[in-house]
């Protein structure tokens, strides 16, 4: 597997999995040498903020091994070779909440953990929403629920919602709209 990512730094890969891999990169310091550094080199992602025709954000309850807990989350997904962002927040938010989109809008872009990731996060707000049905993928343990907008950010605020890409995103669009 070859992850393509064109502003990665080269080096030399020591895990190359399905969805990312892992290269180490000797970075330059201000002295003039160098350090070694890990790099993940991961192919982008998409996160998508559907709101209801009532204002209800969809928020799915997805189960987590790595932190083995059950978080409150936006839709989201890995883009797979060669898909646009916009196909794949579709894509996403069909497999993951059952519902499509009759418009899907970009919002932001953002990096998730520049430090040591290259994974790019693609935003999009979905509307006039209809329900399909839920096309989840083998493993995948996902809930879906309709919260009112105003209920998420209490949740946010109460710390209920822990997940940082569902923070930042809905944190950005109460920002804008509060902001016309």
């Amino acid at each position: 597997m070859s992850v393509m990512n064109a502003n990665a730094p080269q080096g030399r890969t020591v895990f190359a999995g399905r969805r990312f891999e892992v290269r180490l990169v000797d970075v330059a310091v201000g002295d003039g040498t160098s350090v070694q550094r890990e790099l993940v080199v991961h192919p982008g992602a998409v996160v998508i903020l559907a709101l209801t025709g009532s204002n209800e954000v969809v928020l799915i309850r997805n189960t987590r091994f790595g932190v083995g807990e059950e978080l409150w989350e936006l839709p989201a997904g890995t883009l797979e070779p060669s898909e646009s962002p916009a196909d794949c927040a579709a894509r996403e938010l069909c497999e993951e909440t059952g519902y499509k989109a009759e418009r899907i809008e970009p919002l932001a872009q953002f990096y998730s953990t520049p430090g040591f990731c290259t994974e790019q996060m693609h935003v999009f707000l979905a509307r006039n929403l209809t329900a399909v049905g839920q096309a989840l993928e083998p493993g995948e343990q996902i809930r879906v629920e309709l919260v009112p907008l105003k209920d998420a950010r209490a949740m946010m605020l109460k710390g209920e919602i822990v997940d940082g890409k569902t923070i930042a995103v809905l944190g950005l669009y109460l920002l804008k709209e509060t902001d016309t």
